[in-house]
C-alpha cells in the first residue's frame, strides 16, 4: 500500500482502509459547498496518518479503523469549519460554512460546525445513537458493521438511526428524506 508517507504498506488489508477512507472523505466532500480548497486525498492522508497514531484502536478490526477513521475525519472537517469561519466576515462571529447532508433538504445546506455541536448535545442524552450517526454519516458504514461495533443488533441500530434522525431533524430544524430500514 502507500500511504501517506510514501512507504510501502504490508498488506491488501491495510490498502482496502485507506480505500474506504478516500471513499469517505470524498463522500464528506461532495457535501461542503462549493469553493472549498479541501482536497479528499489531503483530508484522507491526515486522518490516516492520526488513525495509525491511535493507541486504542485494534488494527486488525476494520469496522474499529473506520469508526475511529470517521470521527478523525469529522473532526478535521469541523476544525476546517472553524478556521473558515474564523476567516469569514466578521472573524469568529462570521457565518459558518454549509454542508449538505444526506438526510437535509436539497434545498437547504446544514453548517458542520451546528451538525458537531448537536452531534455532541445528542451525545450527552443518547450516547450510542451519536455514534451511530457518526459512523453512518462520516464513516459509511453500514448498519451490519455498526451493530458489530457497536456490540448490539441490527434492530437497536435501527432504531437509534430513526431516533437519532428526529432528535436531529428537531434540533437542527431541517427537513429529512425518508430513509429505508436497512440503511
Amino acid at each position: 500500500m502507500q500511504n501517506p508517507h510514501g512507504e510501502s504498506g504490508e498488506n491488501a488489508w491495510e490498502q482496502s482502509i485507506y480505500d474506504q477512507l478516500h471513499r469517505v472523505a470524498e463522500k464528506a466532500l461532495t457535501r461542503e459547498s462549493a469553493g472549498h480548497s479541501l482536497q479528499p486525498t489531503l483530508l484522507v492522508n491526515d486522518a490516516y496518518v492520526r488513525l495509525l497514531e491511535q493507541r486504542n484502536v485494534d488494527s486488525s478490526d476494520r469496522s474499529m479503523m473506520l469508526a475511529a477513521g470517521a470521527t478523525i475525519i469529522r473532526r478535521l472537517l469541523v476544525d476546517y469549519a472553524r478556521r473558515r469561519k474564523a476567516q469569514k466576515r466578521g472573524g469568529s462571529d462570521g457565518r459558518g460554512i454549509p454542508l449538505h447532508i444526506s438526510f437535509a433538504d436539497d434545498a437547504k445546506g446544514l453548517d458542520v460546525l451546528e451538525l458537531n455541536d448537536s452531534l455532541e448535545a445528542l451525545a450527552k442524552e443518547m450516547p450510542r445513537a451519536a455514534q451511530i450517526v457518526e459512523m453512518k454519516f462520516f464513516g459509511g458504514l453500514t448498519g451490519e458493521e455498526i451493530s458489530e461495533q457497536l456490540s448490539v443488533s441490527l434492530r437497536t441500530v435501527n432504531n437509534d438511526w430513526r431516533f437519532a434522525k428526529a432528535w436531529l431533524y428537531r434540533e437542527l430544524g431541517t427537513g429529512l428524506e425518508k430513509e429505508s430500514e436497512h440503511e
